[in-house]
């Protein structure tokens, strides 16, 4: 009766680490928005920089602002190409990095499932109307680049207008 008892009491707890292993695990690929800190590299002098931490802020994205000698510098580091670049870089703790006035819905999307050898977003220059980038009503339409580790890119998505970014 007491090898019953000890095999029903393995049993038992391979069950309850089992469970266990699978919660562990469903709160780590479920990170909350909240949990993200983006280390932004930006000029000091740069307010439309600001207006698009705001415009992440509200999102509930945290960030850590970096003012660069050389931004130029820490964007080729981070390999980011003179194409894709913009007057601010921001990037992950896992390294996925976001160039210029990305909308914080399009990185929420990026984030939740980051294709395979992706580097991140970008919003090449700095269009009308991007976040950031607001001037009353006006609006350019503008491409959000996905970038890719091995220097090609894609059209991530296409913003046709304003509310589309919300």
């Amino acid at each position: 009766m007491a090898t019953l008892h000890l095999a029903q009491y393995r049993s038992l707890s391979a069950v309850i680490v089992f469970i266990a292993s699978l919660t562990c695990a469903a709160s780590l690929s479920a990170q909350s928005i909240d949990d993200i800190t983006l280390n932004v590299y930006k000029d000091i002098n740069c307010g439309c920089c600001v207006g698009w931490i705001d415009h992440m802020q509200d999102k509930g994205f945290a960030s850590k602002i970096n003012h660069p000698r050389d931004l130029n510098g820490v964007k080729h580091e981070l390999g980011v190409l003179p194409e894709w670049q913009s007057c601010h870089t921001a990037v992950t703790k896992e390294g996925y990095v976001f160039e210029g006035h990305v909308p914080a819905k399009f990185i929420e999307q990026f984030l939740a499932a980051p294709p395979e050898g992706a580097l991140g977003l970008a919003v090449p220059g700095m269009p009308l109307g991007s976040p950031g980038m607001e001037m009353g009503n006006r609006f350019t339409p503008y491409d959000i680049v996905l970038m890719n580790k091995d220097g090609s890119s894609s059209v991530f998505a296409h913003v046709e207008s304003a509310a589309a970014q919300k």
